[in-house]
């Protein structure tokens, strides 16, 4: 059983910056790819950005990128997701979560396991 658990939420004025962290513990993870998505008050959960197995390749919502920066921290079991320049509509809980396979998906269908989540809030 994977476990993820999220970290580096917090409140931030806006065009301020934070760095989410997601640490996996039960078994090696590397192998797979990994997302990062949110959920903001009266929306759905919706993809932020994915790293694919060896962290080659990423991909961003359109929402977020040139903004938002995902990688493989040192440690092969840890995420991050640098957020730079960040806007009051970035105001979110964000999730960490584990794909079925090596490549990037942005459904949420073919990601396994989940964190529980850290809040990210941005006044104005």
């Amino acid at each position: 059983q994977v476990q993820l658990v999220e970290s580096g939420g917090g409140l931030v004025q806006a065009g301020g910056s934070l760095r989410l962290s997601c640490e996996a513990s039960g078994r090696t993870f590397s192998v797979l790819a990994m997302g990062w998505f949110r959920r903001a008050p009266g929306k759905e959960r919706e993809f932020v950005a994915g790293i694919n197995w060896n962290g080659a390749s990423t991909l961003y919502a359109d929402s977020v990128k040139g903004r938002f920066t995902i990688s493989r921290g040192n440690a092969r079991n840890t995420v991050l997701l640098q957020m730079d320049n960040l806007k009051p509509e970035d105001t979110a809980v964000y999730y960490c979560a584990e794909a079925r396979g090596v490549g990037i998906s942005t459904s949420r269908g073919e990601y396994t396991y989940w964190g529980q989540g850290t809040q990210v809030t941005v006044s104005s």
